[in-house]
């Protein structure tokens, strides 16, 4: 009976930590579609929304890890429990992290209204952050339904982001070479791409806890990269 009940009742805290990781997922899926709206249509008081909004995603990531150590000190859960544990906790850093990016999309976007308007640009960049916030709903929704088939074809997704920032950092490299009073605004645009290009490297992180949450082991397979432009630029 006892056994039981701490069983129960490791079920309750585990419910509550996967509620705040929903939410906090959702805060975050909101930053990415918010930033990537107001960096396209140039509206600075949106990207101010999106800056300050990452206050409240810090707050739940501590929040839960707080919570999850919390369970941990007192719940003693055998090594199965113990691995859902830590991966809510890994789940929450990149959520954390995916926030920053957002974030840090939001800080450009005053700077470029000053600059002339690269408008494929934008446009490119709005689509490429839809895509990473598609897959972080699809993350979210595989990592409560423990759906590891969705979590591999997530990780998979994830070489078509590498392939648009490819195509955004060759137009942006022809922009600047056309017109030098492009450089500045490119060169923002390009910080843009890349931190958009990192959340799909941190959704996929989450797809593969999902992966190792189900299996017990990582997915074997080495993670297919399609960015060339980071050997291209050691190579400068």
């Amino acid at each position: 009976m006892i056994d039981q009940h701490i069983a129960s009742v490791f079920d309750r805290d585990l419910e509550a930590l996967q509620a705040q990781i929903m939410k906090m997922g959702g805060l975050v899926e909101e930053s990415i579609r918010l930033g990537a709206k107001a960096l396209e249509t140039r509206d600075e008081d949106l990207a101010f929304k999106v800056r300050q909004s990452d206050k409240a995603i810090d707050g739940l990531e501590e929040l839960i890890n707080e919570e999850a150590a919390r369970v941990i000190a007192l719940r003693a859960p055998t090594a199965s429990d113990l691995r859902v544990v830590l991966s809510v906790m890994k789940i929450a850093g990149n959520l954390e992290r995916i926030g920053d990016h957002a974030k840090n999309m939001a800080k450009r976007t005053p700077i470029l209204t000053q600059g002339p308007n690269i408008a494929d640009g934008t446009a490119a960049l709005r689509r490429m952050a839809r895509e990473v916030e598609l897959m972080l709903k699809d993350a979210l929704d595989c990592y409560i339904q423990r759906d590891e088939e969705l979590a591999r074809d997530i990780i998979a997704r994830d070489e078509e982001i590498d392939q648009m920032y490819n195509a955004l950092f060759r137009e942006f490299l022809t922009h600047m070479m056309e017109d030098p009073r492009n450089i500045s605004t490119c060169m923002h645009l390009h910080f843009i791409a890349k931190n958009t290009e990192r959340m799909g490297d941190h959704v996929t992180s989450i797809a593969e806890q999902v992966v190792y949450l189900v299996t017990g082991q990582k997915p074997e397979d080495d993670r297919t990269k399609a960015d060339v432009t980071s050997t291209k630029q050691q190579e400068v």
